[in-house]
């Protein structure tokens, strides 16, 4: 499920993707794309669901409304119901879920942590597993560069023992 709107299919077959197997969807709302997550994982069609980003889910409410207006709390209540729901399912047929999702920056944190993510505290309780990825440097061949080296930190995972 691309929320983003940014998927480039040469882009993705260039990298291996096999295009003719991949079942995108672009959805305009949060609830649209939240819905259609749902039946696809319901229909048990599919093993991996990928919702990028969960930034990008925008309520309809939000969308719908004027430039400027208060929306606090939307998308937070919109994932917490996606989740409760989605839950269950995703349990029973075995799917497997990924949620991307970005960072944003709280304002006026003096001490802590500054950064936060987008969505509520659902997505932070019903995850299985949860990784925080950063770019640690570029990789350059004579000059180029020609990747990224990432840094993986294990932030949540309820599967495996803390070793």
């Amino acid at each position: 499920i691309d929320a983003e709107n940014a998927m480039d299919p040469a882009y993705a077959e260039a990298l291996g993707v096999d295009i003719d197997s991949l079942i995108l969807s672009q959805p305009n709302t949060g609830e649209e794309g939240l819905q259609i997550a749902d039946t696809l994982i319901s229909s048990g069609a599919i093993d991996i669901l990928v919702v990028d980003s969960v930034a990008a889910l925008v309520p309809r409410a939000e969308i719908e409304g004027e430039m400027g207006d208060a929306h606090v709390g939307l998308q937070a209540r919109l994932m917490s119901q996606a989740l409760r729901k989605l839950s269950g399912t995703i349990s029973k047929t075995k799917t497997i879920a990924i949620f991307i999702n970005q960072i944003r920056e709280k304002v006026g944190v003096m001490f802590g942590n500054p950064e936060t993510t987008p969505g509520g505290r659902a997505l932070k309780f019903y995850s299985t597993i949860r990784l925080e990825v950063r770019r640690a440097e570029q990789i350059k061949q004579s000059g180029d560069v020609i990747g990224n080296r990432v840094k993986i930190k294990v932030v949540k995972n309820k599967v495996a023992p803390p070793f």
